[in-house]
């Protein structure tokens, strides 16, 4: 039986991939900080374990994986704060740094010494990564740092035989994303965000960017000049 363990389990995409993966025959072990939420979880699927610790305490995140082995990990857990009329609040800041960076790395600190060849991690950024947006200076930086991360450790672990995804969502209808006060364009459900990575992860991709459209579209506007790119970034609502 495979294995996959998912931080970030206890709601949106993490919470979807849960239940997918254990549908699908997968032992899953899911991660999170919300004991309650992740007992819910439990329950509904005998194939589901779970693990509840704050991927921000390094201490904590070795103590807690020490003796987990899976073929997937999917480094899924994230959060979102926006600055607001370019004013730097340096503890926000430093919240989502420590979430949706520090936290995956801390993740990768306990479980990689236990990886056998073949094993896949799966970094979930995001499409906000490509372009700068108006007020996403703390997200769409943690999430480009991630990437890069995850770029670069690819590379090193090609000896081992390790494979590195990064994942990277467009808007994805969650907990987060309801907090959000402006359009976002071409949204998924967290069902179909699920098949998307499945699906991509299954037939072994490096990167898994969707909606298609909507990363494709991003993507080209990062091949343009800088000057153009903030033309159209300052057209979204703020």
């Amino acid at each position: 039986m495979s294995h996959v363990l998912i931080t970030g389990a206890s709601s949106g995409i993490g919470k979807q991939l849960t239940l997918d993966y254990a549908a699908d025959g997968w032992k899953v072990t899911a991660c999170g900080r919300d004991p309650a939420k992740l007992e819910a979880l439990r329950a509904t699927n005998p194939k589901i374990n779970t693990l509840t610790f704050d991927m921000t305490d390094l201490a904590l995140t070795r103590q807690s994986l020490a003796w987990v082995q899976a073929d997937v990990i999917i480094l899924c857990a994230g959060t979102c704060e926006y600055l607001d009329n370019g004013v730097v609040d340096a503890e926000k800041v430093s919240r989502v740094m420590n979430t949706n960076v520090i936290g995956p790395i801390n993740c990768l600190d306990a479980l990689l010494p236990g990886l056998q060849t073949g094993a896949r991690v799966v970094l979930v950024g995001s499409t906000a990564s490509l372009v700068p947006l108006p007020r996403a200076e703390a997200y769409g930086a943690s999430k480009a740092a991630l990437a890069y991360f995850a770029r670069s450790l690819a590379l090193d672990l090609v000896p081992r035989g390790i494979h590195v995804s990064f994942v990277m969502p467009g808007f994805v209808k969650t907990p987060l994303t309801e907090r959000n006060d402006f359009p976002m364009p071409m949204m998924v459900t967290v069902e179909k965000a699920s098949k998307y990575i499945r699906d991509g992860l299954a037939r072994g991709a490096s990167e898994i960017a969707f909606p298609p459209l909507f990363a494709l579209l991003l993507k080209t506007v990062a091949l343009l000049p800088l000057a153009w790119q903030k033309r159209l970034a300052q057209r979204l609502v703020r």
